[in-house]
């Protein structure tokens, strides 16, 4: 298990938040803190592997908070999940070595198919071997992973180059019903293999609004086949 401190100064958001996660297979939520102060003493506390952690805290700036973890000497990796869109809070976080960076607001598939690449470049990381110059190169290219792009566990790469090939086919966009339809999969299928490859940056995710309900996400091919 990959055990998570939520870190978020709203009540309600850190306990969604924690709900998302625990719904994630191989991660579980240990903790929450709703200030930076209140972070580290958990961090030290309990030894999270992940900390999921706002930026917007009422004593500290999370990227002070991911600062004084590393000069601690804390291992954990850090997701930052924050309503901060500022160029500097993004570069800044890249800088301190963040493995994610997502603005809020989002959804619970926003968040899984993060988890789920962390997932996968945690345990491709444990498996690697540096050999060469290139393999360094590939390393440090994926912002520290040489596995950025490794499936999420339950996905096949078959799958993947079919949901690939029918967005490029198509040109335009695609729904994950259209999708599915295309492939031959089910619905909640599509949709995971369509978010894993926005995650990833080989696909483009766009809203189309509607008269009434949630607006539909439609996917496109961002790079060539």
């Amino acid at each position: 298990m990959i055990d998570v401190l939520v870190v978020d100064d709203d009540f309600m958001v850190a306990k969604v938040n924690s709900s998302f996660v625990n719904q994630v297979e191989g991660f579980r939520v240990i903790g929450t803190a709703g200030t930076g102060e209140q972070a580290l003493d958990r961090i030290a506390e309990l030894h999270p592997d992940l900390v999921l952690l706002d930026l917007y805290l009422p004593d500290l700036f999370g990227l002070e908070v991911i600062t004084r973890i590393r000069a601690a000497g804390h291992e954990c990796d850090v997701i930052v999940i924050s309503a901060a869109r500022e160029l500097d809070a993004v570069r800044g976080a890249a800088r301190r070595g963040v493995s994610d960076y997502l603005l809020k607001p989002f959804d619970f598939d926003d968040l899984r198919v993060r988890l789920e690449r962390y997932a996968a470049q945690r345990a491709g990381l444990g498996t690697t071997v540096i050999t060469s110059q290139a393999d360094v190169d590939r390393f440090l290219a994926g912002g520290g992973s040489a596995t950025s792009t490794a499936l999420p566990k339950g996905m096949s790469v078959e799958t993947a180059q079919l949901v690939k090939q029918a967005l490029h086919e198509t040109g335009g966009t695609l729904s994950a019903t259209e999708c599915a339809a295309q492939v031959g999969i089910s619905r909640v299928s599509a949709r995971r293999y369509l978010e894993h490859l926005t995650a990833i940056g080989q696909v483009e995710v766009s809203l189309r609004y509607g008269g009434t309900g949630r607006p539909e996400r439609r996917y496109r091919w961002h790079r060539p086949a």
